[in-house]
């Protein structure tokens, strides 16, 4: 049944996850402390680190001293120098990914990738995120069995064109990088799925060939600059989610209705005046979130509560990013405000999800408490 939930000020819903997350990372540290001390954690360490030099053919003698295992980073960095491809010697999906295929990279020491990783063309994943690498190599043409380039929070710049190469590619995740433009040759990944360009800030258009990925069921271009809704996007027949939120929107095209299959459709934090009345015509459209602040004209058939769709308005008195506190200002990055803006979003609407069992109602939130 259709819900509208209108909500005044999301910064004290912003508030709220905080204090979650503040106890969440204060619960991560008080168990990675018990492992430190746990005699098991190392006995498991050293396991795992004598079957990695097993299976890399490291002599015993390298690695064991009068009985001792040195695991020590000085070893592991020479070992790693001479392995073809670095990967967690524990992964953290194991269960999901076989690490014969997967190439993991994380750390902020990391400013290019490993020579070695241009031999290792088997790879069908790419996980790499927090590090201080901008470019993709051309190389990477040549691993033909990629199906997920997972590449968040980076500092990549630029996207090579070769990735146009990448025949069998069906995730591509760069968000949360530096990107200014999209390569057309992207287009030519034919059986692409989802495409993750959020948090890129300065991104303002994505090419036409674009619309040549008709597979695609997920976009998010959010939190970037984007005056209008890409055209190649409206050709993505098969597209089910995109989230536009964050951008400088002022109005959506009267043909939105192509997209028949959209599910989901993210439009808060933009400009919007009025929606179109082809949004009627989206029939399976389920979540709609916009912010209401600007709203003025939209159909009122959105908000019937005789209809599956959640209509989800969201009544934003933003706070400034500078912040006082104890006398001391806090300056929050603008990318790291809205990689946590996000991730309250992403909570909130997993939490409507969850509601879709409850009787009709109709709920009105407002909150005048100042932060």
């Amino acid at each position: 049944m259709g819900h509208k939930v209108v909500v005044f000020d999301i910064s004290v819903i912003r508030a709220l996850w905080e204090t979650r997350v503040k106890k969440h990372k204060a619960w991560q540290k008080k168990e990675a402390e018990r492992l430190e001390k746990s005699a098991l954690e190392k006995i498991k360490e050293e396991w795992n680190f004598v079957a990695e030099c097993r299976r890399k053919g490291i002599p015993q003698a390298v690695y064991c001293k009068n009985g001792f295992i040195d695991t020590s980073v000085r070893l592991l960095d020479k070992i790693e120098r001479n392995t073809l491809t670095r990967q967690s010697s524990l992964p953290k999906d194991r269960g999901k990914r076989s690490s014969a295929f997967v190439f993991e990279l994380s750390g902020e020491h990391w400013t290019e990738l490993p020579d070695s990783l241009k031999e290792q063309t088997h790879l069908r994943e790419w996980h790499i995120s927090n590090t201080l690498i901008q470019i993709i190599p051309t190389y990477i043409q040549l691993f033909q069995a990629m199906r997920i380039l997972d590449l968040p929070k980076n500092q990549i710049s630029h996207l090579p064109a070769e990735i146009g190469c990448l025949k069998n590619l069906k995730e591509l995740n760069v968000s949360f990088n530096y990107l200014k433009s999209i390569p057309p040759e992207l287009g030519d990944c034919e059986n692409l799925e989802r495409l993750d360009c959020s948090g890129n800030l300065e991104l303002m258009e994505l090419p036409f060939e674009l619309s040549n990925l008709k597979q695609v069921t997920f976009v998010d271009i959010s939190a970037n600059k984007f005056s209008s809704v890409p055209i190649c996007v409206l050709r993505m027949s098969n597209l089910q989610w995109l989230d536009i939120s964050s951008n400088n929107l002022t109005d959506l095209p009267q043909d939105i209705d192509r997209l028949e299959e959209l599910q989901s459709f993210l439009l808060y934090k933009n400009k919007l005046t009025y929606l179109p009345y082809s949004m009627l015509n989206l029939k399976k459209l389920t979540l709609l979130v916009v912010s209401g602040d600007h709203l003025v004209e939209l159909p009122t058939a959105l908000c019937d509560s005789s209809t599956p769709l959640k209509f989800v308005s969201l009544m934003d008195n933003p706070i400034d990013n500078a912040q006082c506190e104890d006398g001391n200002e806090i300056m929050e990055s603008e990318r790291d405000r809205q990689h946590f803006d996000k991730e309250v979003m992403k909570a909130y609407i997993e939490d409507l999800k969850e509601r879709e069992s409850v009787p009709s109602y109709t709920t009105k939130v407002s909150f005048s408490l100042q932060l």
